[in-house]
């Protein structure tokens, strides 16, 4: 008999697969990170929809929250299909704020005088108050 006959014989001690990790594989029961202290499926649909739509009324950091506080609904694909679709929204949403807040941030940062040449005056707040003549050292 050859090893390969010989390890067909042998149970497989995992039933789900060699490959697979239980906590990964498992779907959760709760869609919040709080588990069973936190909200039911129908009330975490609501909070749901309304850390989406407030997301859009310039508080783009409640998407943050949404996809943090229901963290088991954005991991798992195949949970929650109601409330997934915000919590995978907010996380789209919040991404693109990050890229657009990351890219004027660094524009600043990095392009300064250089990028904006004599208009960087106008657009820089560290000078009001000399522009204003509110400084005592003329």
């Amino acid at each position: 008999m050859d090893a390969s006959q010989s390890n067909d014989r042998i149970p497989n001690p995992n039933p789900r697969g060699n490959n697979g990790n239980s906590i990964t594989l498992s779907t959760p029961v709760w869609p919040t990170i709080d588990g069973p202290l936190g909200l039911t499926e129908d009330d975490s649909l609501s909070y749901a929809r309304k850390f989406y739509q407030f997301g859009f009324a310039l508080l783009p950091f409640l998407w943050a929250v949404n996809c943090f506080y229901f963290w088991p609904v954005l991991r798992h694909s195949a949970s929650f299909p109601r409330i997934r679709h915000y919590v995978l929204g907010s996380a789209v949403g919040f991404a693109v704020f990050t890229v657009v807040l990351l890219s004027w941030a660094l524009t600043f940062a990095i392009g300064g005088e250089h990028l904006f040449g004599s208009v960087w005056d106008k657009l820089v707040m560290y000078n009001v108050a000399e522009r204003l003549g509110l400084t005592g050292w003329s």
